[in-house]
């Protein structure tokens, strides 16, 4: 199957509308630091269970205006989205990486921050850094397999919600 990549111009706009597909939960990614270093380790749930982010509904001159989006596509169809933001630091943000289920396992998200990588870096950016839930062990797992490397965690974002039991494991990758 060929799939081609390309950044997202006005004319694909519609191709930020890529739902959002339900995932599998399979474990949680635990991080610690001691004397400058990040650690982690891997726990296994005993169950797999599902879960599906909300659809973001973005609009492109919104998405442009503070970054760019790469769309992947198959027979002109797009399987695949990743959406970059600038940010004031020297690393850029991927706020969004996702592929369609029937996609994934085949390079996609890989190629996406490949290419990522490569208008950050036109950008003058020195990396990228993104965001992942630790219960989302393969999302973090995919992560630290691309080059990033853990640069930081979030214990009290998800205070007073639904999610409270959650933290966010900040990674980043240097071009």
């Amino acid at each position: 199957m060929m799939i081609s990549y390309r950044i997202i111009t006005e004319e694909r706009a519609e191709d930020l509308r890529l739902r959002n597909k339900p995932f599998d939960i399979l474990g949680r990614l635990h991080v610690s630091r001691s004397n400058d270093e990040w650690m982690h380790s891997s726990e296994w749930f005993p169950e797999k269970t599902a879960m599906t982010f909300p659809d973001e509904n973005y609009d492109f001159k919104e998405v442009t205006a503070v970054g760019f989006a790469i769309g992947a596509y198959s027979q002109g169809e797009c399987v695949g989205l990743a959406v970059y933001q600038n940010d004031w630091a020297k690393f850029m943000y991927l706020s969004d990486l996702k592929v369609n289920r029937e996609y994934r396992k085949q390079g996609i998200a890989a190629e996406l921050i490949k290419l990522g990588r490569i208008e950050a870096e036109k950008r003058q950016y020195k990396g990228l850094y993104t965001i992942a839930q630790d219960n989302n062990l393969i999302a973090c797992l995919f992560y630290l397999s691309q080059g990033f490397e853990i640069g930081g965690l979030n214990t009290h974002g998800y205070r007073h919600t639904k999610q409270e039991h959650k933290a966010d494991i900040y990674l980043y990758s240097d071009n």
